[in-house]
């Protein structure tokens, strides 16, 4: 094993999981999920990647008509928990273990994609742009400002899905709270102009955040509990005014939690926001720190041997790679990934990346 990338493959302690290294494959949407089941050819797919220290699905909706991508999968019905039990099985015949993203897309929430209209936020200012529907491409739609009962109702869905999601053979959830999906849009003060208790200063706005941190962890344990945050990226027309302080008060915060990590995503897709969360959070968040967004194996290693972080999250690598230990661990090269196939239906470009 090369010197350089020794760091990735020391087990770590994450929780209630004992994980045999510490490279993660980040969620990915693959839209390949008709009819919002998990089946067979995802139970494939997530089982080829299971030399993962930690396998965090795809994003997974907590409710029905809450659908951002069409063909995403849910974990609000018997029928999903049992189709995701062949992915869970799947991943831990080969020893591995998996998250499994919750995750509700607030204003990203498209009429066309569902039987009925649900798209709300914490406030009235909707996604600017267009979305791919069955009908062509269609403008997003201005979302409901959420009532209190309705945020009461949500965070039990929240809890639910994590009790559900246990159930399906999952070894823990993450909370999706970034890229500008529901939780993020009450984080913002760039989407959240409320005057209520859930908007206004840091602390207010995020009430919603630490609600659902409260009631998953006490459904399902905070120790099986991951929560991904991304204070500077500005997908899904995301700002914040003070990321810096955002990530600062979070980070201190989530500490009264003992959660198994922090997933931090240290950049902005466009280069819009810029600055150094990771030393930040890192400074104030005394739990496992997991970071994401563009990290070479080297570049991974040196991070978790200078004590920057516990753990990294790879994506795309993952996406093209189901052996990226391997190759890491080889230093082979790495197959290229075909973004013609990202989103499309079929095993094509899926289960049929080749390992070494």
């Amino acid at each position: 094993m090369s010197q350089s990338v020794d760091a990735l493959f020391q087990p770590i302690q994450l929780g209630a999981n004992h994980l045999a290294n510490r490279m993660a494959m980040a969620p990915l949407t693959r839209c390949r999920a008709p009819g919002h089941q998990p089946n067979e050819l995802m139970a494939e797919y997530y089982g080829q990647r299971a030399s993962a220290g930690l396998i965090i699905s795809e994003c997974t909706m907590i409710q029905p008509n809450t659908s951002s991508f069409a063909t995403e999968p849910g974990i609000y019905s018997k029928e999903q928990i049992e189709g995701w039990k062949l992915t869970t099985k799947a991943v831990h015949e080969k020893d591995g273990k998996i998250f499994m993203q919750i995750w509700h897309a607030g204003r990203a929430v498209h009429p066309a994609l569902n039987v009925e209209e649900n798209v709300v936020s914490a406030s009235d200012i909707g996604l600017s742009g267009e979305t791919h529907t069955p009908d062509g491409k269609q403008p997003y739609v201005a979302p409901k400002p959420l009532t209190r009962e309705q945020i009461r109702d949500i965070i039990g869905d929240f809890r639910q899905a994590a009790a559900n999601a246990i159930e399906a053979g999952f070894d823990g959830v993450e909370i999706h709270s970034a890229n500008g999906y529901l939780i993020d849009q009450f984080l913002r003060d760039g989407s959240n102009k409320r005057d209520d208790e859930y908007g206004g200063s840091l602390e207010n706005r995020a009430r919603f955040f630490f609600e659902v941190i409260e009631a998953v962890s006490d459904e399902i344990g905070s120790d099986r509990v991951g929560v991904r945050l991304s204070p500077l990226n500005s997908f899904n027309d995301m700002q914040d005014s003070d990321p810096e302080a955002f990530i600062t008060y979070l980070s201190q915060q989530l500490n009264q939690f003992e959660l198994a990590y922090l997933h931090l995503m240290r950049a902005d897709f466009f280069g819009q926001q810029q600055a150094d969360v990771v030393s930040i959070a890192r400074e104030n968040y005394k739990g496992n720190l997991m970071v994401n967004m563009g990290y070479s194996g080297e570049e991974a290693a040196a991070v978790i041997e200078a004590g920057h972080a516990d753990m990294v999250a790879f994506g795309v690598p993952f996406l093209a790679n189901p052996d990226l230990p391997a190759r890491i661990k080889a230093g082979a090269a790495l197959n290229e990934p075909d973004q013609s196939t990202f989103y499309t239906q079929g095993a094509e470009g899926y289960t049929t990346y080749p390992t070494m």
